[in-house]
């Protein structure tokens, strides 16, 4: 009989996975016994490794996944299909229940306890599967009281609001704070906002009611108005949770929320802004496992990954990403970031605000209360022996200045800047001040981005491209048909015609020769020829290779980037 196999302590196996060093365990395990914490939970909060990998790790160990339920909003349809007593009978607590791949997300105290998992999956019927994570047997009972017994859903909340009295007194954070139901009704509808994969949620007050929108797929949605009267109460409960003065109603304020919702970390960064008819409202969602997505994973071509790649193998220079506000600009430097982040580089961020954590970076906001805007942010970075650092955004000659000096003087720079192609940062950075000659050879490369909406693909209908159509893509007599996809609507896109979004990408890398052009002031049309002799691939022509994919519609491309000018001549 062979001995029994010795279990590995979770140390020692991150350290065999390479996630930490024998250093990072000794601190970490000094901090455990100093805050009585678990050690995977150590070393997140020291920043050594990601909450994702410690979980992964324990996958591994154990064949199971962990679940902090301190700041879990269940999903009501969860609840709904587990019954209170089956949960306390078990130490369960539903979590998220996807309805698209038919499977329920459950926190248990055991997860093994196979018993229990065959009662519930006799209950809740065939065809569904479940999927348990470990949690604390009181968590699971303190969860249950909270979450259990009361109206989850959003029109089961309104009747209740309609029919009942409103404590505002209950409103900040206590024992008893379900029983208000306008506590539930505000986790409700962020919930409802994570789970439809909103990336805003807009509270509009008007004159006689509250008009409540997601912004989904970079487009904004309504859901259910309310009655005005209701909208003090709800400010209010934002304000407490943002950590927000909630006395004060004549200025604008800024907040943040840290909830897990769908079974994942999600932040809110919180703005009010009074108006006429009260304080308006407006969550941006900012979802960690989306905001950081892996380079390969951006939907860029190979030739321009390849470029890209290219690009920040460079020591010094700056690179700039463009594009308006929503174009997922922070996303793609984060995956910049992300993919160059090791142990063998110190990067810094200076950002407004900082949105997404992550490991091993050393992440400031700018604070004006402190006078910490960026060029002073960025003149104190350098005294912090940087490698690399990436400036919010360029928004005025100083800061322009800063960024530019930091490149010049052996340092890696990430930014953005506000224009609406690749090529149109030349004449921007001109405007804010910076001068042609500091600007050549100090340019790494410019990507410019939009985000489009993918065609549903249940419902998406071909079509042979018009005349017209032909033209915008720049189709000649010679090419042949083309048949091009166009959006209809379906219970699984909710009816809009298109389900997700991805990013058109432009990458103009700056050599030698462009470098040239802009040291002697060169017109738009010189830079821009020269771009297109190096193989340059403009956001237009990105587009439409997804048109021709059956990826997104034409329609799509031509609402966030110019076609008119593809156009010859139309009769």
């Amino acid at each position: 009989m062979s001995p029994a196999k010795k279990p590995v302590r979770l140390g020692d196996l991150l350290i065999d996975k390479g996630l930490i060093n024998q250093d990072q365990l000794r601190i970490a395990l000094i901090e455990q016994k100093r805050l009585n914490l678990p050690l995977g939970k150590a070393l997140v909060q020291l920043g050594f490794i990601s909450e994702a990998m410690v979980r992964d790790a324990l996958g591994d160990q154990l064949g199971q996944e962990s679940i902090d339920l301190s700041k879990v909003i269940p999903d009501p349809d969860a609840i709904k299909m587990v019954p209170q007593e089956i949960a306390r009978r078990h130490h369960l607590l539903p979590i998220t229940y996807d309805k698209d791949q038919q499977i329920i997300t459950v926190a248990m105290s055991d997860t093994f306890n196979v018993v229990a998992l065959d009662q519930i999956s006799a209950f809740i019927g065939g065809g569904i599967e479940l999927k348990p994570l470990l949690a604390g047997e009181a968590e699971i009972y303190s969860a249950i009281d909270q979450f259990y017994g009361f109206e989850m859903s959003i029109e089961g909340i309104l009747h209740e609001l309609d029919t009942g009295e409103v404590d505002y007194q209950t409103l900040e954070a206590g024992h008893d704070e379900y029983s208000q139901p306008l506590v539930r009704l505000v986790d409700v509808l962020m919930s409802d906002a994570v789970k439809l994969d909103a990336s805003d949620i807009h509270f509009e007050p008007e004159e006689g009611f509250l008009r409540i929108r997601y912004r989904i797929d970079g487009v904004l949605r309504k859901t259910q108005p309310l009655h005005k009267k209701y909208w003090s109460g709800i400010s209010v409960r934002l304000k407490v949770m943002a950590g927000m003065d909630i006395a004060e109603t004549r200025a604008p304020q800024d907040g943040r929320i840290s909830l897990t919702l769908a079974g994942r970390a999600v932040d809110f960064r919180v703005a009010s802004q009074p108006t006429t008819h009260g304080e308006n409202i407006v969550l941006r969602v900012l979802d960690r496992e989306k905001g950081i997505v892996p380079l390969e994973q951006l939907d860029m071509t190979d030739s321009a990954l390849s470029m890209l790649k290219l690009m920040m193998a460079r020591p010094e220079g700056i690179i700039m990403v463009t594009g308006p506000t929503g174009s997922g600009k922070t996303t793609t430097l984060y995956s910049m970031l992300n993919y160059l982040n090791d142990e063998s580089v110190n990067i810094m961020t200076l950002e407004d605000p900082v949105e997404y954590p992550m490991a091993m970076i050393r992440q400031s906001a700018v604070n004006e209360a402190v006078k910490l805007d960026f060029a002073n942010g960025i003149r104190s970075m350098m005294r912090q022996d940087p490698d690399i650092i990436l400036v919010g955004e360029i928004r005025d000659e100083d800061t322009a200045e800063m960024a530019f000096r930091a490149a010049m003087t052996g340092h890696q720079v990430f930014t953005t800047l506000h224009t609406n192609s690749a090529l149109g940062s030349i004449p921007r950075l001109l405007n804010i001040g910076v001068k042609p000659d500091v600007m050549s050879g100090n340019i790494i490369g410019i990507i410019a981005q939009r985000l489009v909406r993918r065609l549903c693909l249940h419902c998406k209908e071909p079509a042979e491209a018009n005349d017209v159509e032909r033209q915008l893509m720049g189709l000649d007599a010679d090419h042949g048909s083309a048949i091009i996809y166009h959006s209809k609507g379906c219970p699984k896109c909710s009816h809009h015609g298109y389900k997700g979004r991805m990013a058109l990408i432009e990458v103009l890398r700056m050599d030698r020769d462009m470098d040239e052009l802009i040291a002697r002031h060169a017109t738009m049309r010189e830079l821009h020829e020269m771009s297109l002799s190096k193989d340059f691939q403009s956001l237009a022509e990105d587009g439409i290779r997804y048109v021709l994919k059956g990826t997104t519609s034409l329609d799509e491309v031509s609402r966030v980037v110019d076609l008119t000018d593809r156009v010859a001549k139309l009769s």
